[in-house]
């Protein structure tokens, strides 16, 4: 499985950026798929999430700013970022879930998102 991220890049405070992350292959086998994002010196952080039904999960900090979609005709899941702040500089990972029991999670190489004041 192989995830690559698109998109990133620097915009001004209140900007917006879509972030995408092509999958080789199906989308449509992995349970969830993720955005996560690291910033220097911090963990990596949970951004949002999306299940193969549809229903999404965001951080508190992005919620109502950002949104998580997926097109499993396109294999591609994306992230619609708008309103975007200093704070929201980071390196955006996609992630994906796949199997029962024991998941398995797959990573992107990460895209930087930098957000100027």
């Amino acid at each position: 499985v192989q995830l690559v991220e698109s998109g990133g890049g620097l915009v001004q405070a209140g900007g917006s950026l879509r972030l995408s992350c092509a999958a080789s292959g199906s989308i449509f086998r992995f349970n969830v798929m993720g955005w996560y994002r690291q910033a220097p010196g911090k963990q990596r952080e949970l951004v949002a999430r999306i299940t193969s039904g549809g229903s999404t999960n965001y951080a508190d900090s992005v919620k109502g700013r950002f949104t998580i979609s997926r097109d499993d005709a396109k294999n591609t899941m994306y992230l619609e970022m708008n309103s975007l702040k200093p704070e929201d500089t980071a390196v955006y990972y996609c992630s994906a879930d796949t199997g029962t029991g024991v998941i398995v999670r797959y990573w992107g190489q990460g895209t930087q998102v930098t957000v100027s004041s």
